[in-house]
């Protein structure tokens, strides 16, 4: 008998098991076959971290050791960046616990603190991008009246804010985590145990709304707004605008990434809350959101690998800054090669003289 996980609103939906109070999932039985998780999933997990930490800290010495300061656009993807590496710096974990039959080796404080920067990435990497959205809407719909927005200093302290907000909502993991030993199944399980249903539907509630009705709503209502723009022509008729368009289709790409990957995640999470809510029943139903909800946490985990490649890609200036830094560093080497030759030849000519 092994355990076998429980399609739940949290991003870490392998390390849930059904749950007695939940009675609408026991008392259905389990058509599926989990053993498939033991064996592709930590496998793709660790690609996922793999290319999303070398393809994020490459992101990121990019926009920091440029020699000229970020723009506000980059400031806010700089951040995406390190809410994405502090995503795929976690997921090891959870490829060791898959494989060991879903049993956590780690402890408590890591059973807490690795749930947390998940949830933290969760929130942060969406509302960066609102913010990316808000910030493309006010260079391409309101350039003039509201142009001082866009200042670098107003731009971190946006990030900063939001990395705070993350944290807040993230609070729940760090009280209600817990490590449980379960002598029937011979495993220790790191999972989510609220005090009733009752809390459990709220914080799930307040998931739904703050990491995906409000910011796609946002979201929605400013790529409207900015594709319209777009289309306007006279805004071809001023360089500055040009400069604009180029950067809004790196911006418009990582948004639809987005969309792509964690949409349909986000819906999924809430047809469990219905689930769970009672609203929404039904043997099949429950069967069908186990395993989409599977499926989509680990396309969501993708996009954390997916953005780097888009600022390649897509990313004319990015590719320049990344021309440019080498170009530097080259630079720097020559420099210091020759000042060492020249101390060399000097060090040469004192000891004849």
């Amino acid at each position: 008998m092994t355990f076998q996980p429980t399609s739940v609103p949290d991003f870490n939906t392998t390390a849930f098991y059904r749950d007695q109070n939940h009675t609408n999932a026991t008392d259905c039985p389990d058509p599926y076959d989990w053993e498939w998780l033991h064996t592709s999933q930590p496998v793709y997990i660790l690609l996922i971290t793999v290319l999303g930490i070398v393809f994020n800290v490459f992101v990121l010495i990019v926009f920091c050791f440029h020699k000229n300061a970020c723009t506000v656009a980059e400031i806010y993807l700089s951040n995406l960046a390190a809410a994405d590496l502090v995503l795929v710096s976690c997921l090891p974990f959870w490829a060791v616990y898959t494989s060991n039959g879903f049993d956590w080796p780690f402890g408590l404080f890591l059973c807490k603190v690795v749930n947390l920067g998940i949830k933290i990435n969760a929130y942060s990497s969406i509302y960066f991008l609102v913010l990316v959205s808000i910030d493309r809407y006010v260079a391409l719909v309101h350039t003039m009246s509201h142009g001082r927005m866009r200042r670098p200093k107003y731009a971190k302290l946006g990030c900063s804010l939001i990395w705070g907000f993350s944290l807040i909502l993230s609070i729940p993991v760090l009280i209600f985590r817990e490590v449980k030993y379960f002598p029937e199944y011979g495993v220790h399980a790191c999972f989510l145990r609220y005090p009733t249903q009752t809390v459990e539907l709220l914080f799930d509630g307040m998931l739904v709304i703050f990491s995906f009705i409000v910011p796609i709503s946002t979201i929605s209502f400013c790529t409207v707004k900015i594709i319209q723009a777009l289309k306007n022509q006279a805004i071809e008729k001023f360089s500055a605008m040009k400069r604009e368009s180029k950067a809004t289709t790196l911006m418009l790409a990582v948004l639809i990434a987005f969309l792509i990957c964690w949409v349909p995640f986000h819906v999924v999470t809430t047809l469990d809350v219905l689930l769970k809510a009672e609203v929404l029943g039904g043997c099949h139903f429950v069967s069908v959101i186990e395993i989409c909800n599977q499926i989509f946490t680990y396309l969501a985990f993708f996009n954390s690998v997916l953005n780097p490649i888009l600022y390649v890609l897509v990313g004319k200036n990015f590719r320049k800054k990344v021309s440019e830094l080498f170009k530097q560093w080259n630079i720097r080497k020559i420099v210091t090669s020759e000042s060492s030759r020249s101390t060399n030849l000097s060090s040469t000519l004192k000891t004849f003289v």
